[in-house]
């Protein structure tokens, strides 16, 4: 179901604004990501078919809102570092200094596909400029993929909106649906991943255990 809340927020701002305004909302959306794309994009595409904006301006400006808001994040992991990463990451239990090692040398092999298509991943998409800033993906790089990446999720969405007309909430439920697969199969590797480490660490303890004759 479509926050009603949300989409008169997003519909006051770009009326307000027009379609600066959307990309507001999207750069906002990047840094919190409860804010949903999937009201702001086709609402904006919708906003552009009924007169509110010129369409051409909407793409432009909320891909420009997708790198203002990555770019923060990027500039978030950057200040944050390596070292206060590990710091923080080992103080959560279960996380070893070798899973971070893990997800370095993954980022190194993997990173500009993962930027890219990180970009049309809900949740993910925001949360993927972090690491890039931690590892210091060179700026350029970072800012060519996620622009070209951002582009092509939210082209998609916004031309959906535009022309479906009033019926651009039927975008949103799909993408919603979408996100909750999406979030539902990240929490279940989660849970696997936290249930296999559990399971060692007690193979550990009672190996141990008999070793030492309790």
């Amino acid at each position: 179901m479509i926050d009603s809340g949300a989409t008169r927020w997003v519909t006051d701002l770009m009326s307000t604004l027009g379609a600066p305004g959307a990309g507001l909302a999207i750069a906002l959306e990047n840094i919190f990501p409860p804010l949903p794309s999937e009201v702001i994009l086709p609402l904006a595409g919708f906003t552009a078919s009924a007169g509110g904006m010129g369409l051409y301006a909407a793409l432009v400006w909320t891909t420009i809102g997708s790198v203002v808001g990555a770019l923060a994040l990027y500039g978030i992991g950057a200040a944050l570092g390596r070292d206060r990463m590990v710091a923080l990451a080992t103080k959560v239990p279960l996380v070893k200094v070798a899973d971070i090692e893990k997800t370095e040398a993954w980022f190194e092999r993997h990173g500009t596909k993962a930027v890219f298509f990180g970009r049309m991943i809900p949740v993910f998409r925001s949360l993927i400029s972090i690491p890039a800033g931690v590892e210091r993906m060179p700026l350029p790089v970072f800012l060519t993929l996620t622009t070209l990446g951002s582009a092509l999720w939210n082209t998609a969405f916004v031309l959906a909106g535009f022309f479906l007309g009033e019926r651009w909430e039927v975008v949103s439920e799909y993408v919603s649906a979408y996100s909750k697969v999406v979030l539902g199969a990240a929490a279940l590797a989660l849970l696997v991943l936290v249930g296999t480490r559990v399971f060692r660490m007690a193979g550990s303890r009672k190996a141990g255990d008999r070793a030492s004759g309790r």
